[in-house]
């Protein structure tokens, strides 16, 4: 259960005097503690929790990135955030899951080719906020290979090396490849992108409408996204008809997906360890050093 000293600041929030009853812990990942808050005859909330010291200002950026979707998108409605005594905590509506009706996937594939409509004037282009537990830098960068490589490919293939995680030979391997860049990627503007959007991130809501989650919202490239729907087993056939639909992929995309997914498997690198290495090297080994993909 939550801290006491925390019912006292969360009851007016919720709107009724709460006690420890009311509430229910749920999953919150690697890092949160999560609680569904409820009492008959009250809208019930979401209760977000962890440590305002270890992760500072992880719940202002990620109330911050459900807001800058929520004009594209549907999100959970950010009811309150804060800190205290050391706490910081994010109050959330509560998103009531249905099943997916039959045009679930193609309204989800629609949606994220709208939400990748939305544009930016640079690369990142958005305050620092983190993926999981790891702190992400936003700077702007005025291509999007300048940004993969100096923002997200190098910081941490050198942070996993510091750790002991990746070798010389590995990290000269991430080097290389972030000067091929500019051969695999299609020309593309800056893209509001989700960030983290693996198949834990969304929801089906009442009436089997999408809700995205837990974002890392920054402006990138579209595959950022898309490579990660695809990394854990993938979305459903429909949801990628829908959106090439609205959005028509470039002929490489998978080349793509491929590349972008470097980058959460060396954030699962950092944090669950070596178990993740296969995955780097198995791509490592197919584009370090590669000539002209794009066809």
């Amino acid at each position: 259960m939550p801290s006491p000293q925390l019912l006292p600041v969360l009851s007016p929030i919720c709107g009724w005097q709460l006690q420890p009853s009311h509430f229910t812990s749920m999953a919150g990942g690697s890092i949160n503690e999560v609680y569904k808050v409820s009492h008959q005859g009250h809208p019930s909330f979401i209760v977000k929790l962890n440590s305002a010291t270890k992760f500072p200002q992880l719940f202002a950026q990620e109330a911050k990135g459900l807001a800058a979707l929520r004009s594209y998108t549907k999100t959970p409605e950010v009811i309150a955030q804060g800190e205290m005594e050391g706490l910081q905590y994010l109050v959330l509506e509560w998103i009531a899951e249905d099943q997916p009706t039959p045009t679930f996937w193609k309204n989800f594939g629609a949606a994220l080719a709208a939400l990748h409509s939305v544009e930016g004037t640079a690369f990142g282009s958005f305050e620092n906020n983190y993926m999981g537990s790891v702190p992400q830098d936003n700077g702007d960068a005025p291509t999007w290979t300048a940004f993969f490589a100096q923002r997200r490919l190098m910081p941490l293939a050198v942070k996993c090396a510091d750790n002991g995680l990746l070798g010389k030979s590995e990290t000269n391997q991430i080097e290389k490849l972030c000067n091929q860049l500019p051969q695999i990627f299609s020309p593309a503007a800056p893209t509001l992108l989700h960030g983290d959007l693996w198949s834990g991130n969304y929801l089906c809501g009442a009436g089997g409408v999408p809700v995205l989650i837990d974002p890392a919202v920054h402006f990138g490239h579209p595959s950022v996204d898309l490579g990660l729907t695809a990394l854990f087993g993938g979305f459903d056939a429909q949801f990628y008809q829908a959106y090439h639909y609205h959005k028509p992929l470039p002929p490489n995309y998978k080349d793509e997906w491929d590349v972008c997914n470097l980058y959460p498997l060396l954030i699962h690198l950092l944090l669950f360890g070596s178990g993740y290495l296969g995955a780097i090297r198995q791509t490592l080994q197919r584009f370090a050093g590669i000539q002209h993909r794009i066809v």
